[in-house]
């Protein structure tokens, strides 16, 4: 059962509030660029460019295919599309899932705020909260009125590249964390943050427990214990508790 637990409190301690980020995209010529952030539930997409001309995201790698989906920024009231082909006018989704939280204009610039549940709606494009690669096709338009053909350099495609991001809160937590290292170790453990350790249970990857350690300084010797994979149950001086996975060569 100690194993059971410890176990779960590892890989819920990763997954729980995870987010990921794209970071800024500039998008080749046409003056724009995107941002995508999730969280567990939640995507955000920022995108800024001319404030005198649409703005459109397709997701996927096949174009303006039929069926594609987008995001299409314009004067209309309308976010949400799907293409019909190449050349013919997009339609806006009867169901339209991407909310504008903000629409600002600074120095002939415009950003848009946007943000949808990761799965969004019928249709619509699945977007994780997980690291990876999420391709996308992109244009702007001569004005924001009509949603008007355009020709390279106004059009191109692209990959966001999503990696693990730290919120407010995981900055927080982040301040008060511990880490091992080195790890594997063969002698010896340091600790970053270890004087907020106020004890350490150790066990075997079967749930046994092996010994308990008060840390007095930066470090414990771990020459004691045989070569295989432990578990760390730190309790902290504000009475949290952690655990930590140690490779033991």
């Amino acid at each position: 059962m100690k194993k059971v637990l410890l176990t779960l409190c590892l890989a819920l301690a990763s997954a729980v509030g995870a987010q990921f980020s794209s970071g800024v995209v500039n998008l080749s010529t046409t003056g724009m660029t995107i941002k995508l952030d999730t969280t567990p539930t939640l995507v955000t997409m920022t995108l800024t460019g001319s404030d005198n001309s649409f703005m459109g995201i397709g997701f996927g790698n096949s174009g303006m295919a039929a069926g594609a989906d987008g995001f299409i920024y314009n004067s209309s009231a309308n976010r949400d599309y799907t293409f019909n082909g190449i050349g013919i006018t997009p339609s806006a989704d009867a169901s339209q899932d991407w909310t504008v939280t903000s629409n600002t204009t600074s120095g002939g610039i415009r950003t848009v705020v946007a943000t949808r549940s990761l799965n969004g709606g019928s249709g619509d494009t699945a977007i994780p909260n997980a690291a990876g690669s999420i391709g996308i096709f992109y244009a702007k338009g001569n004005n924001t009125l009509t949603l008007s053909n355009h020709t390279p350099p106004n059009r191109d495609y692209s990959t966001l590249t999503m990696t693990a991001s730290l919120g407010t809160n995981d900055l927080a937590l982040e301040s008060k964390k511990v880490i091992l290292y080195p790890n594997p170790a063969k002698e010896t453990v340091n600790f970053k943050n270890a004087d907020k350790i106020k004890s350490i249970d150790v066990y075997e990857s079967t749930g046994r427990k092996v010994k308990s350690v008060k840390v007095n300084g930066e470090n414990i010797s771990v020459s004691d214990l045989k070569s295989g994979s432990y578990y760390f149950e730190i309790t902290l001086k504000d009475g949290s508790v952690s655990y930590e996975k140690l490779i033991k060569e």
